[in-house]
Order: C-alpha cells, then sequence, then structure tokens
C-alpha cells in the first residue's frame, strides 16, 4: 500500500531513462514550481519531495507572499491549498486565471475537503488538478510531470507565435517609412474591437494580426517591397500573393486559427474588388475589416516616398469618401473615427 506523505518519505535524485542517464540531465532548466500552503510542515515536506525531483522549489505560507512570489519567479507550476487565512486558494485561483499574464500557469489545488461542491468551486475557479490529502508522493509526481510537460508545450507554442511576430517585424524593418506600423495596428485594432464589444479571443486575434498580417511580405523581393507604388503588372502580381503566404506560413499553428482570416483577407474591398478571394461586403469576415480600417488610417497617417502624411481630419475625410466608393465597411468607418474622438475626449 501507498505510504502517505509523511517526513521520511523521499525519492531518488534523478528519475531513470531509458539510455540508463539521469532523466535531469536532459531538461534544459529545472521548472520552478511554488508551494502555497499555510501549514508549514506540509509546505516543508512537499518542498523536499519535489527538490529530490530536481525541481526548484518556492513556498508560501499564505496567499500575500503567494503573490509576491509569483510576480518574483512566475513559476512553470502552482500546488495551492484551498483553505487558508484570508483570501482563499479559489480567489487566488480565479485571480490568476482571469490575468492573461499568469492563466496559462497550471495550478494544481491541493484539499482535505471531500465534498462534491468543493471540488466544482475549484473547477470553476479554473484549477488544472486536484489533489487530495493526505498526498501520495506518486500521485504528487504524476501530476506535477504530466501538467509540467504540458506546460512545456504550452510554452514551445507561445515561442513559435513570437519568431512569427518577430519575422512580421523583420517585414516592416525592410522599409524605414513604415517603422512602428505593426505596433499602431496592433492596439488599433484591439482597441477598436473592444470598443465593438467583441470577446478575449477575438481581440487577442487583432492584436496579432497587426503583427502578422503582412507576414507574406517576407517572400516579396526588396525592389518591389520598396517601390511602393508604380508596380508594373508583374510586380503587383507578385505583391499581390502576400496574404496567401503569410496565412500557409501561420496555418501549422492551431493557437492562430483566429488570426487566418486576418491575414488572408486583410486586402479584401467591400466592393468585391480586393484580393486575393475578392469577397464582397459581408462575405469578408469581420476581424479583416476591422484591420482594413485601421490599416488604412496608420497608412495615410504616415509620409510615405510617393506621399506625405495626412492630418488626422484629412484622412478622416478621405476614409469616408473611399468607404462611399465601396472600398470599406462604412459602420466601421463610423464606429474607429467615434471610439478615436471619445479617446480624445478623455485625454483632454
Amino acid at each position: 500500500m501507498k505510504s502517505p506523505l509523511s517526513r521520511n518519505t523521499t525519492d531518488t535524485l534523478f528519475l531513470s531513462s531509458n539510455s540508463g542517464m539521469p532523466d535531469i540531465l536532459f531538461m534544459r532548466k529545472s521548472p520552478t514550481i511554488l508551494v502555497v500552503d499555510d501549514n508549514a510542515e506540509n509546505a516543508l515536506l512537499t518542498r523536499e519531495l519535489l527538490v529530490s525531483k530536481g525541481y526548484d522549489v518556492v513556498t508560501a505560507l499564505d496567499v500575500d507572499k503567494a503573490e509576491v512570489e509569483i510576480r518574483k519567479h512566475h513559476p512553470d507550476l502552482i500546488l495551492l491549498d484551498v483553505v487558508m487565512p484570508g483570501k482563499s486558494g479559489y480567489e487566488l485561483c480565479r485571480e490568476l486565471k482571469d490575468d492573461p499574464i499568469t492563466r496559462l500557469i497550471p495550478i494544481v489545488m491541493i484539499t482535505g475537503l471531500t465534498d462534491r461542491g468543493d471540488r466544482v468551486r475549484g473547477i470553476e475557479a479554473g484549477a488544472d488538478d486536484f489533489l487530495n490529502k493526505p498526498i501520495f508522493p506518486e500521485e504528487l509526481f504524476a501530476r506535477v510531470k504530466s501538467l509540467l510537460k504540458l506546460k512545456e508545450f504550452t510554452d514551445e507554442l507561445e515561442n513559435a507565435e513570437s519568431v512569427l511576430c518577430t519575422l512580421g517585424l523583420s517585414v516592416e524593418a525592410r522599409d524605414p517609412y513604415t517603422e512602428g506600423h505593426c505596433e499602431r495596428l496592433a492596439r488599433y485594432a484591439s482597441e477598436l474591437g473592444r470598443h465593438l464589444g467583441l470577446d478575449d479571443p477575438s481581440l487577442t486575434a487583432l492584436k496579432r494580426g497587426g503583427y502578422l498580417h503582412d507576414l507574406g511580405k517576407i517572400a516579396v523581393p526588396d525592389e518591389i517591397l520598396k517601390k511602393g507604388s508604380d508596380l508594373s503588372p508583374d510586380e503587383w502580381a507578385i505583391m499581390k500573393k502576400h496574404p496567401v503566404t503569410g496565412e500557409t506560413i501561420c496555418k501549422p499553428l492551431k493557437s492562430l486559427r483566429r488570426v487566418l482570416p486576418i491575414i488572408r483577407h486583410h486586402h479584401e474591398h467591400w466592393n468585391g474588388t480586393g484580393y486575393p478571394d475578392g469577397l464582397r461586403g459581408r462575405e469578408i469576415p469581420l476581424l479583416p475589416r476591422i484591420l482594413q480600417v485601421v490599416d488604412v488610417y496608420d497608412a495615410l497617417r504616415t509620409s510615405r516616398p510617393y506621399k506625405p502624411a495626412l492630418t488626422h481630419e484629412h484622412a478622416a475625410k478621405t476614409m469616408r469618401e473611399e468607404a462611399r466608393a465601396g472600398l470599406w465597411d462604412e459602420e466601421l468607418i463610423v464606429e474607429f473615427f467615434d471610439m478615436l474622438s471619445r479617446q480624445l475626449q478623455v485625454a483632454v
């Protein structure tokens, strides 16, 4: 029979691999685990067990200290006691899962409570897993290893997205006249989405779309990309391929599935004269239409070799005229300038 967690329970320092070498030697870094438990002895024992497996372990005896340690260490996993003085584990878990910075940290809630309602409360708070007291070391190690592997996959996914965003910025860097364009689009697009009442996943997609919308231009030669205007028919045919190229680059990442329509369709026109698919009106998904609006505004407000920067008023007039001519979603144009007007009033 497995013995519950006790002071005399330890494990070997390294986990054996099939090659006979310790697994710990193959880890890129020791994961950091935060143990939050108001019982100092329990916290110490849990720490000793996890340290024996090669993990870096930080302990906190209350939620306030835990919040400090989270900001300081940004742990890879949190073992969180449910019942503590002051703020409960449920409350901390809910706050961490509501925060974009910490929501992807796996949280295991540890409880001696046996009522089904307590577990439901933990699920509602966003807990990733549960451990019941007394804790069996074998179960602790299995849960920790599984969730850390999940966190590793999540981190790799985030790193892949970061690489693509960096590539998007490298495209921008090829043209000195577009400096800051991606960042401005990410901000404008997410602000307009928020103004329209869109959900968080859509706002995230709009922000990523700001950085990734022109990623496909990485395949466009400099002599075409920097020419800016008066492209020959052959040059224009190459330039018009960039939305599909960008979509193809990003398609393998499932986390970018909401961004793909933005990348592919941000050059469609309301009247069907755009590219690559000639979509018309509301056939163009909403998120690409949002990015179109902010993209056009930023282009008009930025000087280029072939044109000066327009004033805000002149840009607004131009965009309204183009919308009436059938290029853009006229309702979104109205909403965008209403948002900018409100922001200006708040700033004043």
